[in-house]
């Protein structure tokens, strides 16, 4: 069925979470165009979404939907059954949920659009890679389910750069439907969408442009308001002087007491009419550094990367890492980036090699290194954010507190279990933690994944700004090119610096 009748949207939405909203007075109606959702990490993104997709309720104002809508969602996280199932057996799901149940030569045909095998699809879905795991739910919503609307939380999270380049081209070229997508991805949403609506605190704001146009409209909006409301106070504060001169003349003349009583109401008029100026919550991520005399923070000679059966991936006869390199890892899925990252983040963990002259792999003995993985996998969930600071030594309470008031993080969530905070706000706790711990080498694999997009400005800023050596793999392009002032690509089973990494994203697009 086509969109094109189809309605979708809030009316003065609300949803709390333990006796704090977490979004409030939003509305907006979808329309035909692909719209990007774009708001700060704990904005409420994703559980908007969940509203609109009927798995959560709001608790004020209203889902304006049309009876005959159908919505076709995917959530950032997997749900957990899915990984009890067969490929196919995902695909016959969403096939009935679009009401053709047993209509299996649609998933034949679907399968064949995107590239996948028949003998994958009888496999386990936990056998796939992350990336098709969300390519097969991605086609199935927008496919098989035959929406109205597509609803896409993070659709590009796993993805590697030729996935994404298929994503793009999909929602592009192919998938014909209205869209709502969050994701941080500013490539990716400026490729794909054509509409904005930001979510902030002030409400839902929309503009009928790609990302980065509506958000240079925005902050100028935003700046402008901010200059009127100036000009408001300046002139609020000028009649206030004029009361207290006419207040004084009454004593004198009863005709200044009647217009200090004019200009009090003329004042209390302009206070209630100020410009409404937004300000956005103080959410610094920096990185901490400590000092690193030598000029070389990590050599490696010889080193051979392999999986963890063994197999050789590629081979490393000679890198440097230089202090305050900034160097983004390239390759295709599966050549072996990330494996690499955990090898030297595995040679940091035993302290012994650090000083053998012979060591494949060598670190300043002056380095501390810190390691961000993807997934967040040593994040203590159950524990609360003021414990998990605490661990690091030299960080006593007091210390923590103040670090995650800077860090955006409100009072009343401190004692909250980590388990509680969206992902990206995880992302921002985890880097919190590694500025406490004071490295000076940062391993970072896909760092961007789930911070917003101030976040991911914020590291691209303080990767530039700190005296720190990096070491990082991303798919996110507009990231690489910005944070990186080197470029290594992982080329036929060896390692090859290039000038940029230009050449290797046209060739995976």
């Amino acid at each position: 069925m086509s969109g094109r009748w189809s309605v979708l949207g809030v009316e003065n939405a609300g949803f709390a979470y333990n006796k704090g909203f977490v979004f409030r007075h939003i509305s907006f109606l979808l329309d035909e165009a692909k719209t990007a959702l774009v708001g700060e990490n704990g904005a409420g993104k994703s559980t908007l979404l969940k509203c609109l997709s009927g798995e959560l309720e709001l608790d004020e104002g209203h889902i304006v939907r049309s009876r005959s809508t159908k919505v076709g969602y995917v959530p950032q996280e997997i749900p957990a059954h899915f990984f009890e199932l067969t490929v196919r057996e995902v695909m016959e799901r969403a096939l009935a949920r679009g009401g053709a149940e047993g209509e299996d030569w649609r998933i034949d045909i679907m399968l064949e659009e995107i590239g996948m095998d028949a003998s994958i699809a009888a496999g386990d879905f936990r056998a796939l890679s992350g990336g098709w795991q969300r390519l097969v739910l991605v086609a199935s919503a927008a496919v098989l389910e035959d929406p109205d609307i597509l609803v896409l939380d993070e659709p590009t999270n796993h993805l590697d750069l030729a996935n994404i380049a298929t994503l793009e081209r999909w929602l592009t070229e192919v998938i014909k439907l209205p869209m709502l997508i969050v994701s941080h991805d500013r490539a990716f949403l400026n490729r794909v969408t054509t509409r904005t609506l930001f979510l902030r605190a002030d409400g839902a704001h929309a503009f009928k442009t790609p990302f980065s146009v509506a958000r240079q409209s925005l902050l100028e909006r935003d700046a402008a308001d901010a200059r009127r409301r100036s000009l408001e106070e300046k002139e609020i504060k000028r009649l206030e002087e004029t009361c207290a001169r006419y207040k004084v003349w009454a004593q004198k003349n009863d005709e200044f007491d009647k217009k200090r009583k004019i200009v009090e109401r003329r004042i209390e008029r302009m206070e209630g009419a100020k410009t409404k100026v937004y300000v956005a919550r103080e959410r610094r991520l920096e990185l901490g550094e400590s000092e690193m005399e030598a000029k070389v923070a990590l050599r490696v000679e010889g080193l051979t990367v392999k999986t963890p059966d063994s197999r050789p991936l590629f081979s490393i006869e000679r890198l440097a890492v230089r202090a305050g390199d900034r160097i983004a890892l390239l390759g295709a899925n599966g050549t072996g980036k990330t494996t690499l990252l955990t090898a030297l983040a595995e040679a940091y963990a035993d302290r012994d090699v650090h000083y053998d002259g012979k060591a494949q792999v060598r670190f300043n003995p002056g380095a501390r290194v810190a390691v961000f993985d993807q997934a967040m996998v040593d994040l203590p969930l159950d524990d609360g954010l003021i414990a998990y600071m605490t661990v690091v030594d030299g960080v006593g309470e007091r210390e923590a507190i103040q670090a995650l008031i800077k860090a955006g993080f409100p009072h009343r969530r401190m004692e909250q279990a980590i388990g509680l905070l969206s992902h990206g706000e995880r992302a921002r706790l985890k880097f919190l933690r590694l500025k406490a711990e004071r490295p000076n080498l940062y391993l970072l694999d896909e760092p961007t994944n789930h911070l917003d997009i101030e976040g991911q400005e914020d590291l691209e800023n303080q990767l530039d700004g700190a005296d720190v050596s990096c070491v990082f793999v991303s798919h996110d392009r507009y990231f690489t090119r910005t944070a990186a002032t080197r470029f290594i690509e992982i080329r036929r089973g060896k390692l090859v610096e290039v000038e940029d990494p230009d050449a290797f994203f046209d060739a995976q697009g």
